[in-house]
């Protein structure tokens, strides 16, 4: 019998920095994949792989044999990352941010298809020389709720989609198209090459880019969490058609 081998796609890892009132490996740095983003890339023949943060040439060896990057939600960007200061207690990580524009960089540099998630979308925008909102609350206090603490990922609204887009085609059969939304932070420039695929229909909020360095899909980011549309059942659009178009740029001839 014929065994494909498996699809290896690179997931960037949180951090739990250093703690020393954390009860477990306080001194130590973790790095964690949120399950249900592991869930989510692992469609048929595709293994999830978490990067950790390593030394450069170790890093390189390991996306060598990698096939696409990921980048998964977590904590705010720091706004020194895009080229501003804090304007609150919004400080972010920047560590993370170091650690996820070099990856983006190596995947990039190799040719290979990204895909940012939440966070992932808004590092892609400050990898491309873009800017962020550093609190909607604050700076954009007529958009409407998108983040709350207790009902997390079942905050969600309507998305618009540009008209003759790759996302508006890739969601043709979609209709009053809604996404969860969780996040605080927002793209407020968006980055050099980067092409809206969609808005906020309350507040037009960016919502999804892609870039115009190659074909549509294999770098794209989007503001929401497809990983977590099962927690609506089909309230929410189809989330495994934006997975899927980023793995059709997997190259399979290995």
């Amino acid at each position: 019998m014929y065994l494909y081998a498996m699809i290896k796609i690179g997931v960037s890892a949180c951090f739990f920095h250093p703690q020393l009132d954390r009860a477990t490996f306080g001194p130590k740095t973790l790095s964690y994949l949120e399950n249900d983003m592991a869930v989510y890339v692992a469609r048929p023949n595709v293994m999830p792989i978490l990067i950790p943060e390593l030394p450069h040439a170790e890093k390189l060896a390991m996306i060598n044999e990698m096939d696409g990057l990921v980048l998964q939600g977590g904590v705010d960007l720091a706004p020194e990352t895009y080229g501003e200061q804090p304007i609150g207690r919004w400080l972010g990580d920047r560590i993370r941010d170091e650690y996820e524009l070099e990856l983006i960089k190596l995947f990039l540099d190799a040719g290979k298809p990204v895909l940012g998630i939440c966070r992932g979308f808004q590092v892609m925008n400050a990898y491309y020389g873009g800017t962020l909102f550093q609190d909607l609350e604050t700076q954009r206090p007529e958009s409407i709720k998108h983040r709350d603490a207790a009902e997390y990922d079942h905050v969600h609204h309507s998305v618009r989609f540009e008209q003759g887009s790759f996302f508006e085609t890739l969601h043709s059969d979609e209709k009053d198209p809604m996404v969860n939304s969780v996040h605080h932070q927002a793209v407020k420039e968006i980055g050099k090459g980067l092409i809206p695929q969609a808005y906020c229909t309350d507040d037009n909020i960016l919502e999804a880019f892609t870039h115009e360095s190659a074909e549509p899909g294999k770098i794209m980011g989007v503001q929401w969490h497809p990983e977590f549309f099962h927690t609506m059942g089909d309230k929410l659009i189809d989330p495994f058609k934006i997975i899927d178009a980023f793995l059709s740029f997997v190259k399979t001839d290995k």
